[in-house]
């Protein structure tokens, strides 16, 4: 599972079961969905009537240029950031305002940010199971067990001992991967995860990344990795001005994007 230097093997994988949550039958339909949603920041409209379907299984990448709301719309998806207008809805429910109801959907709602946000006094392992033991409420031996598979997973078990500042970059970023998957969420939102990163480390934290995708995970992605795009992603978003643009399957929109903004930002990201 893991090289000489705790990479992991993108061609291994334990599994989908392992990783993506038990469906039932009644589980159909879209698992997100974001209708006419609004947001400002004072007089700065950063999410103008924004309309989005994910539906399970799907890996939605969001791409486009800096400050035109990618970030805020994925935060506003777990409620990181209030909307002023819309609807979002999370399996068929809709966001909660505050309280418990707001905390159990956020189980439900992994969350992976360009910084790690480990706590820094508690091991890698302390770090992956403080969820599961304080809100799912499993005991220590079962989170613990699950905990280093996750870690395996994404190729740092032989770190789970360590404290987050003796892990590189990537490794800090794959176990906060594995944190968030400790809870077993219905969808794993990844907020420019790669881009704190030095570019050796990229690459390890995409191919978790990818094996996730090729599991079924549900993913929304905001990301300038354009390979990733194109590799992973079922449908790609592309946001500019506080807007969605433009919406296609990758092979679409990198070959044939309909809009003349979508082909402006296209001719500058992909010729670098």
């Amino acid at each position: 599972m893991t090289g000489s230097e705790g990479a992991p093997d993108p061609t291994a994988g334990d599994g989908p079961d392992d990783l993506v949550p038990e469906r039932s039958a009644a589980d159909s339909g879209p698992l997100v969905v974001v209708e006419h949603v609004d947001k400002h920041f004072g007089e700065l409209h950063v999410l103008k009537d924004i309309n989005l379907t994910v539906n399970r299984g799907e890996v939605v990448v969001v791409i486009g240029p800096s400050g035109g709301g990618k970030s805020t719309l994925c935060r506003s998806i777990n409620r990181l950031e209030p909307i002023d207008g819309g609807v979002i809805r999370v399996d068929g429910k809709e966001l909660p305002q505050e309280g418990k109801e707001l905390a159990r959907l956020r189980a439900d709602v992994g969350m992976v940010f360009q910084s790690f946000n480990l706590f820094a006094h508690k091991t890698i392992l302390e770090n992956v199971t403080l969820g599961p033991i304080k809100v799912r409420k499993q005991g220590r031996q079962e989170a613990e067990k699950h905990a280093m598979e996750l870690l395996d997973r994404v190729g740092i078990a032989n770190q789970a001992q360590k404290y987050p500042a003796q892990l590189s970059g990537g490794q800090q970023q794959r176990a906060a991967i594995a944190r968030s998957l400790a809870m077993k969420p219905k969808v794993m939102l990844f907020d420019e995860p790669t881009s704190a990163l030095d570019p050796e480390m990229v690459n390890e934290v995409l191919d978790v990344m990818t094996g996730l995708a090729r599991d079924g995970m549900t993913m929304i992605v905001v990301t300038h990795e354009m390979g990733f795009a194109r590799r992973a992603a079922q449908k790609v978003v592309f946001m500019a001005d506080g807007q969605i643009v433009e919406e296609n399957t990758p092979d679409e929109f990198f070959t044939n994007a309909r809009t003349e903004r979508a082909k402006d930002f296209l001719s500058k990201i992909l010729t670098h």
